[in-house]
């Protein structure tokens, strides 16, 4: 990793430097995809550069597009663990000011959705409860499993 692309105080960094424990599904050189502790459903994979980029824009391409294959190994592995038709993926850094995506197993269409879509102007939301570590181990554990059977599997 690029030391001058690490921030001391980013949790993605520190998860990347083993600083801070995480689930982690795969890694590489450049990446790091492990499971959201408040997962909107199991399975919910973040994936990091190692490098540490405050927004998806500021990415260099090809790393965009290393997060982008991975996705979609994850999600071809998600569709056959979980047996759902989409897995969704989106970039973000909102939450944590460092580039990442999400990886979704759907089981409904309002897994992923925007306030936009809501009518209810009196709507409120409320956040999602912590998953426990044996959860995620045990998650982590079947997602590395169907990884496996993807070609150029890296496992951690």
């Amino acid at each position: 990793m690029a030391e001058d692309r690490v921030d001391p105080h980013c949790p993605f960094c520190r998860i990347a430097r083993r600083e801070i424990g995480a689930s982690i599904v795969c890694e590489d050189a450049r990446l790091v995809a492990f499971l959201d502790i408040m997962p909107i459903r199991p399975g919910h994979v973040q994936i990091a550069p190692k490098a540490h980029y405050p927004t998806f824009e500021v990415l260099p391409p090809d790393l965009a597009a290393e997060i982008l294959a991975l996705g979609q190994r994850l999600a071809r592995s998600m569709k056959r663990l979980y047996g759902v038709e989409r897995v969704a993926f989106l970039f973000s850094g909102g939450d944590v000011a460092h580039a990442h995506a999400h990886l979704v197993p759907m089981h409904e269409k309002t897994d992923i959705t925007s306030r936009r879509y809501i009518a209810d102007e009196d709507l409120s939301f409320q956040a999602l409860p912590r998953a426990g570590s044996d959860e995620l181990e045990e998650t982590a554990r079947a997602l590395r499993g169907a990884l496996a059977t993807e070609d150029g599997a890296v496992q951690p």
